[in-house]
């Protein structure tokens, strides 16, 4: 097995996005929309997946190559479908970017089973689908990548994050998992841990958002750590560095910091 890449390259760069097999689940709005966007423009061979199929279809407008598959990621037959649809029309894959998620504000006295179920079935059961379709292809290549979108959120437990949070904090363990197992295998694992995004999901918090950025800037840092050979991609860096320090503490002054700064 080859061995794993220095950390200042940890997966291999993209210099020239022209031609490259790129599949984008959850690209109808949001970071998945702007990124389908700037790699149009790149020159990227793009395949989009979402359950709305009206967004996709816009960001196709005037590129007809591209391949619109609609689909419900925790459908693993319709995932599986797509899959196929790719395979048969580029007979490879080489980036695969899993955007698609959820996010619904919860706290302990306000508990919801069925909510909770929905959020583990999209932000972590989905990409476990989407694992399951491409991952023989990737093996069998012995190239391409995988990139997951998480959350900084993902890194610690936050107030209205009950169940959010540790569906993130899965995405980022099961990244490092996927890292160790691939990357010998000459597969690059991306794992993507946004902060705030102007996005439909976080248009509805009425909390003020620290570090709050436009989905354009946060598709252009994403795309800018891929080209770099990145494994973690975080952005903005003002923000979530704050938040990687913040997780070194005790957890005394953890929770009282996350009070003070939140007033939750």
């Amino acid at each position: 097995m080859k061995p794993l890449y220095e950390p200042m390259a940890m997966n291999p760069k993209i210099t020239d996005w022209r031609g490259q097999r790129v599949w984008i689940i959850g690209a109808s709005s949001g970071i998945g929309a702007e990124t389908a966007r700037a790699l149009l423009a790149r020159g990227t061979r793009l395949a989009v997946s979402a359950r709305n199929r009206e967004g996709l279809q816009t960001i196709a407008d005037h590129h007809p190559d591209t391949l619109v598959l609609p689909l419900d990621i925790t459908n693993h037959a319709a995932v599986i479908a797509a899959r196929d649809r790719i395979i048969g029309n580029w007979g490879g894959i080489d980036l695969v970017l899993v955007v698609a998620g959820t996010y619904n504000r919860m706290r302990a006295d306000k508990f919801d089973l069925a909510v909770a179920e929905s959020m583990l079935d999209t932000n972590l059961r989905g990409p476990l689908n989407c694992l399951d379709a491409v991952l023989p292809t990737l093996l069998s290549q012995g190239r391409g990548g995988i990139a997951i979108v998480a959350s900084i959120a993902g890194l610690s437990g936050l107030p209205q994050a009950l169940i959010y949070g540790p569906t993130k904090a899965a995405l980022i363990n099961l990244c490092e998992s996927l890292y160790l197992d691939l990357r010998p295998r000459g597969i690059g694992v991306y794992l993507v841990n946004p902060g705030f995004v102007e996005t439909p999901l976080t248009a509805g918090n009425e909390f003020k958002m620290p570090a709050l950025i436009p989905a354009t800037a946060a598709a252009a840092e994403l795309l800018r750590g891929i080209e770099r050979g990145e494994f973690h991609i975080h952005f903005p860096k003002r923000f979530t560095n704050w938040l990687r320090v913040l997780r070194l503490l005790p957890y005394r002054w953890y929770f009282w910091l996350v009070h003070k700064a939140t007033g939750l």
